[in-house]
């Protein structure tokens, strides 16, 4: 699929129309703002489909919530995998991670000096830049090592953040990626990283705004993936030996994480506003995968590492006054490779633009347009792990097991329809091997993260 103009409704943003579609609330630019809206892409770590307020009223979170009030909550998003780079990959590439060798890695560890995400190839960023975006990555990489890898050589113009998929929240890393850096330059030392993330966002914004720029920002937090830390936990964190933090955490430390995340998103938006560019900004908010231990992904069932919902369903909320109606629910299917092509609709992408993805622009049903069908496709590496999902029907391989479910009517994922429906399954079943034949095979020693011995009531 090449992204082309076929989808841009009423005309172009990039020549100063406005927007139109069925159910917006389309209105001027405000007067002397870039004619190309901003775009601020907030990503959470590890964050379950129910952690938001919104979603699972379990945590507390309203300055994210406000995101989906003020605009729309989608209910049927997913992330293109159960664990981070691959999610990560999928994102900034808009294709399927598994036809690239980095996309492989369930996640990146110990090969990230040598493999990662070539600089040659083609990403979100670096289409935004041929729009005339600044962009901006705020936060986690987790695409492989400097200096042959890293944002920089993948579109962004600025960096700030970890190159690793982890780091302690308040002590400074010496260890190559895994330390808080600045462009290229590792910082001796940083305070609490979501405070730390959250203020260079507002200074981006800020900056973009008094040049005069339209601004591609990627905020990508740490949280509330491990360690488990809140901004008062300093002592704790001193006193750690192993960043997965097996023995720590609790339910009151995760919502004290998720509300410092709160507070810094809500930094953000306040940035926004405080620019003069609320109205000529989208804002997103959503996770790379689904939850880890303390996360709440109710009703559905799975986690982190696992093709079931709960593994990779996770929250979406957008924000864009004047074209995304407020308060609106979406049950569109989405996936985080959609956002690519999605983004560059909405920069205004020239007629013949080419931008190769496997994913679709979903900004019609951002704007009120009525979802269509999807048809997804998930590996996973681990406990031969498949998932196919078509309408509201899932095929789902776990190890040496093998499930057709309706999520319309079981979002829990209990009832196996194989039998009773056994033309659909075997149908769905050949599906997702036609695809999984024209993806990389997995290599022998690619590595992927498997839950078995990491949580105590699983299998």
């Amino acid at each position: 699929m090449t992204i082309s103009r076929r989808t841009v409704l009423q005309g172009a943003l990039g020549a100063g129309a406005m927007l139109a579609a069925p159910g917006s609330l389309a209105a001027p630019a405000r007067a002397g703002s870039p004619r190309k809206p901003n775009i601020v892409y907030i990503m959470a770590d590890d964050m379950g489909y129910g952690d938001l307020g919104s979603y699972g009223h379990v945590y507390d979170t309203p300055n994210i919530d406000r995101i989906g009030e003020e605009g729309i909550r989608f209910g049927q998003a997913y992330a293109n995998s159960c664990v981070c780079t691959a999610t990560r990959v999928g994102l900034i590439t808009g294709r399927y991670q598994n036809r690239f060798r980095v996309g492989q890695e369930e996640p990146l560890g110990r090969n990230s000096a040598t493999i990662g995400l070539e600089p040659s190839v083609p990403t979100m960023p670096r289409y935004m830049q041929q729009l005339g975006y600044r962009t901006v990555l705020v936060g986690k990489w987790h695409m492989g090592d400097a200096p042959k890898f890293g944002p920089l050589k993948s579109g962004y113009e600025r960096f700030y953040g970890i190159y690793s998929g982890g780091a302690d929240y308040f002590v400074q890393s010496d260890k190559p990626g895994w330390g808080l850096t600045d462009g290229d330059k590792l910082l001796a030392e940083h305070r609490y990283m979501t405070d730390e993330l959250g203020d260079r966002s507002v200074r981006e914004i800020a900056q973009a705004a008094a040049d005069s720029v339209p601004l591609f920002l990627s905020l990508h937090f740490t949280a509330p993936h491990w360690p488990w830390e809140g901004p008062e936990d300093l002592k704790i964190a001193r006193q750690l030996t192993n960043l997965m933090d097996h023995g720590g955490g609790s339910i009151a430390t995760f919502q004290k994480m998720l509300t410092s995340l709160d507070a810094n998103v809500g930094k953000v938006l306040q940035a926004i506003a405080d620019a003069g560019e609320g109205d000529n900004t989208l804002v997103i908010f959503t996770s790379d995968n689904g939850g880890e231990r303390f996360s709440n992904v109710w009703p559905l069932t799975g986690m982190k590492g696992e093709l079931l919902e709960g593994g990779i369903r996770v929250p979406v909320l957008a924000r864009w006054p004047g074209h995304i109606r407020p308060g609106s629910v979406s049950n569109q299917v989405a996936i985080s490779m959609d956002w690519m092509p999605t983004f560059i609709e909405i920069a205004g992408a020239p007629a013949g633009f080419n931008a190769p993805t496997d994913g679709q622009s979903i900004l019609p049903q951002l704007t009120g347009a009525a979802s269509v069908e999807r048809s997804l496709f998930w590996m996973y590496k681990a406990n031969h792990q498949a998932a196919h999902r078509e309408g509201d029907w899932k095929y789902l391989r776990l190890g040496d097991h093998e499930f057709l479910f309706n999520l319309a009517q079981d979002e829990h994922e209990r009832a196996d329809l194989s039998s009773a429906q056994k033309d659909r399954f075997e149908a769905m079943k050949a599906a997702h091997a036609a695809w999984t034949a024209t993806m990389l095979p997995y290599p022998a020693d690619s590595y992927s993260w498997d839950i078995h011995g990491q949580v105590p009531d699983r299998y």
